[in-house]
């Protein structure tokens, strides 16, 4: 530690609160909101640039998503877009096809989901149901090409 540093402990102008503490992490917070038309989109732009903190925004009417980017909290930004445009606003539910081991289980597709994607599955019970038993997995791969093993009659 410097001379420098140690005298600048002493003449720290920020009022016992520390820089570090205070500043947020930049972020992307993906947001669904139902976006029919051009003027929606500009709305939804609008209240969310608004933000303190907020470095980029983009929408995407189609697929009913605003990424934001920036120094803010996604409760804050879901909050924010809720209350200035009176729109039904979440954080994104789903995450791409290829992420998930069983698309197409119960709980996880989703009809209303965009191309590509499938509902997020956070949850430990839809993802028991998801993940074949070992009683399955065993009769399914018995007669496979890659199991050499598996029936010398055919």
């Amino acid at each position: 530690m410097g001379v420098v540093d140690h005298f600048s402990n002493y003449f720290d102008c920020s009022h016992g609160r520390s820089k570090l503490k205070n500043r947020k992490q930049l972020q992307t917070v993906e947001v669904k909101v139902r976006i029919d038309c051009e003027g929606c989109e500009r709305k939804v732009k609008r209240a969310v640039e608004g933000m303190k903190g907020v470095k980029q925004v983009d929408v995407e009417r189609k697929a009913n998503k605003v990424t934001v980017v920036g120094y803010v909290e996604p409760s804050k930004v879901v909050s924010r877009i809720a209350h200035r445009t009176g729109k039904k606003a979440e954080i994104w539910p789903y995450v791409p096809y290829d992420v998930v081991a069983h698309p197409y289980a119960p709980g996880v597709y989703d009809r209303k989901a965009p191309a590509g994607y499938v509902r997020r599955a956070d949850d430990p019970q839809v993802s028991q149901i998801a993940r074949a038993s070992s009683f399955e997995v065993r009769y399914t791969t018995a007669f496979s090409d890659e199991n050499t093993q598996a029936c010398a009659i055919m």
